[in-house]
């Protein structure tokens, strides 16, 4: 909570420039590499923004939300079935795409739902981020076994770092449960911090 993200990338990049030119490994290749490589994420990032923006506003113009907020209520929810639902769907979205798309398109569609159900917009992005990580661990997809496949030795297999992340998903799944059945677990630090 020292720093934001950015704040704490900025001084690890920092940190790595001052430790390349100490080590005597640095040249004007690697610095070139460093900025192309973080010039082409940072494009991405924002392209993923003026899409989602874009997407947003059509959606909102054609009257997507209203849609949703109708299906919903004829479904006769309860707020768990209501939470239930949402996190099955994010969940089984975190398979073939990145945390980046899910947030930025599809959780503001759910964001509007909540006060209709009265849930807690901290509690609700808590574990969503949870489930984030399970989804990404999870088989069929699971982008992160593919992550660690491609700096991983050539003897390791896809079905050994399955087999390794189990225990690590059954750990996240806890983790949700715990949170979802004692939510102070989550926001004593938000409350204690912001006074809610």
């Amino acid at each position: 909570g020292l720093a934001t993200p950015s704040e704490a990338a900025a001084m690890g990049s920092f940190g790595g420039f001052v430790l390349a030119i100490a080590y005597g490994r640095f040249n004007m290749t690697m610095l070139k590499e460093a900025v192309f490589l973080c010039a082409k994420t940072s494009a991405m990032v924002c392209w993923l923004f003026v899409g989602s923006g874009i997407f947003a506003a059509a959606f909102a113009l054609l009257g997507g939300q209203e849609i949703i907020n109708a299906w919903v209520q004829s479904l006769d929810m309860s707020p768990v079935q209501f939470m239930l639902l949402a996190q099955v769907i994010i969940f089984l979205l975190g398979w073939p795409l990145e945390w980046t798309e899910i947030i930025i398109i599809f959780l503001p569609i759910f964001l509007p739902l909540l006060a209709q159900f009265n849930i807690d917009p901290l509690f609700f992005g808590l574990l969503v981020a949870l489930n984030l990580q399970t989804a990404f661990l999870s088989p069929p997809v699971a982008m992160a076994a593919f992550y660690l496949k491609g700096v991983s030795p050539p003897h390791v297999t896809l079905n050994q770092i399955f087999l390794g992340m189990l225990p690590f998903m059954a750990i996240q799944v806890f983790a949700i449960f715990l949170l979802y059945m004692f939510p102070a677990i989550g926001l004593w630090l938000p409350s204690l911090v912001y006074g809610r």
